[in-house]
C-alpha cells in the first residue's frame, strides 16, 4: 500500500499542507465555497480533473472533516457535497491566496476565465471599506451567482441575486474589464441598477499594475476604429 505523502512536522502550516496541498484540493474548497455542488458539476467546474484523482480527493477531504455529503432537497435527488465549519474556515486564506497569485497571473488566463470562477475572481480582485453595503447580480455562461458586500467582506453564492442594487451580465473577461477599465469596456456586458454602485464596486477593485495596464490595452485595442 503506498505510503501517504505527509510533512510529519510540528508546524502548523505543514498540518494544514497535509490535508489540502494535494493537487485540487483548494480548488475543490474554491467550488465549494459557492454553495453544494454534486459529483459531476464538481468535475466540470474544477477544471476536469481525472475522476478517479477527484474521487480520492473528496474522500480525503472527507476524513479530514472539511467536506461532507448530504442529500439534496426536494425536488432535487441524488447527494451533493459541501464545506463543513472547518472547511468555511478555509475561505479567508483561500482568497488570500489568490491575491498572492495574481502577481503570478497571465493576461491569457483572466481573457479565458470560466464563468464558474466569475464570481470569486471578482472577491479576489476587490478589497471593499467597511462603510460600504452592496448586493452585486453576476450571470455569465448562463449561470447567475450573488455577491454581499458588507463589513469588509464579500459573501458569494450561486443563484439570482435578491433585491440587487447592480446586475452585471456577460462573458467573465468582459465583465472584469469593464470592472478595471471603466465605461469605456461597457459596450459588451449588460447594466442594470444604481451607476453610483458600479462606480463603488469599480473603486474596490485591486489590480497588480502589470494586469491592469494589460486590461487597459486590450480595451484599446477591441474599440472600433473612427473615420
Amino acid at each position: 500500500m503506498p505510503r501517504r505523502r505527509e510533512y510529519d512536522q510540528s508546524c502548523s502550516l505543514a498540518c494544514a499542507l497535509d490535508r489540502i496541498g494535494e493537487r485540487w484540493s483548494l480548488l475543490i474548497v474554491r467550488e465549494l465555497s459557492l454553495g453544494p455542488l454534486r459529483f459531476s458539476d464538481l468535475v466540470r467546474n474544477v477544471g476536469n480533473a481525472p475522476t478517479d484523482v477527484l474521487t480520492k480527493r473528496l474522500r480525503d477531504l472527507e476524513s479530514h472533516g472539511i467536506v461532507r455529503r448530504r442529500e439534496l432537497d426536494p425536488p432535487a435527488t441524488g447527494v451533493a457535497y459541501e464545506l463543513t465549519a472547518v472547511g468555511w474556515g478555509l475561505e479567508r486564506p483561500m482568497l488570500e491566496l489568490g491575491r498572492w497569485g495574481l502577481q503570478f497571473e497571465r493576461v491569457d488566463d483572466v481573457v479565458h476565465l470560466a464563468p464558474t470562477s466569475l464570481a470569486n475572481a471578482i472577491r479576489v480582485l476587490a478589497q471593499p471599506p467597511h462603510d460600504v453595503r452592496l448586493t452585486v447580480g453576476l450571470r455569465s455562461g448562463g449561470q447567475a451567482y450573488w455577491l454581499r458586500i458588507e463589513d469588509g467582506w464579500i459573501a458569494a453564492a450561486r443563484g439570482e441575486a435578491q433585491d440587487a442594487d447592480l446586475l452585471l451580465a456577460g462573458e467573465p473577461a468582459d465583465v472584469l474589464a469593464a470592472l478595471v477599465a471603466g465605461e469605456a469596456a461597457e459596450r459588451k456586458i449588460e447594466i442594470e441598477g444604481d451607476r453610483g454602485a458600479l462606480a463603488e464596486l469599480r473603486a474596490m477593485i485591486v489590480l497588480p499594475e502589470r494586469l491592469r495596464q494589460a486590461a487597459l490595452d486590450l480595451v484599446a485595442d477591441a474599440e472600433p476604429a473612427t473615420a
